[in-house]
């Protein structure tokens, strides 16, 4: 059957080949593949960072590279992207799929990690996609450091609708609300949930 997804993908740009044969890799030889960012979303993904044109790029969450492959085409080989990932196990791999790219792989906890990237760094453009249950503390670190004009992308603040279920209170749902809640609290930022895959909030610091 002919799904939404199927004519939203007829009727937007083409998948580069690279990334089409990374999604299909990811599927077949990792654990939870559906944690990697889809055609839909990574084109996304690629217009918003043209649309800011960040110097520098922070993601928290790499898995197997593709969301941070649309930042660095989105950007045009102009700026940087610093990609954080907790798990060492495939380092080489995505080391080996950065070379000759402006990405740059940092192995170890995004919340340890941060302090030290953000005042090494001026970051416009943040891509939040790492453990769900420390967005909020993700959150807080980033507020501290960005300045008016960046954006923060957080992605699965939808959960695949979990947030919705009353009866749903896992470690990674109560993670997710409370980071919702934070974001639609704080006045000094603008945000509005875009309903793609999992639910992408787009913020903007005042």
């Amino acid at each position: 059957m002919f799904t939404e997804d199927d004519y939203i993908e007829a009727h937007i740009d083409a998948e580069p080949a690279e990334l089409h044969r990374l999604y299909r890799q990811t599927h077949l030889h990792r654990l939870y593949p559906r944690m990697c960012t889809d055609h839909i979303q990574g084109r996304l993904l690629v217009m918003l960072t043209r649309l800011i044109k960040p110097d520098r790029v922070l993601e928290l969450g790499t898995f197997t590279g593709y969301s941070a492959l649309c930042f660095a085409e989105g950007m045009d080989n102009r700026g940087h992207v610093d990609t954080v990932e907790v798990d060492a196990e495939h380092a080489d791999e995505l080391r080996e799929l950065f070379a000759g790219r402006p990405v740059t792989l940092h192995v170890g906890d995004a919340e340890e990690l941060l302090p030290s990237l953000l005042e090494a760094n001026d970051y416009n453009l943040v891509f939040v996609d790492a453990n769900k249950r420390r967005y909020v503390q993700y959150y807080q670190l980033l507020r501290r450091y960005l300045k008016p004009g960046a954006v923060i992308l957080a992605d699965n603040t939808l959960w695949a609708d979990k947030v919705l279920n009353p009866d749903a209170h896992d470690p990674q749902t109560e993670g997710i609300r409370m980071f919702n809640d934070l974001v639609t609290a704080d006045p000094g930022v603008e945000k509005v949930i875009i309903p793609v895959r999992d639910g992408l909030t787009v913020i903007r610091v005042k």
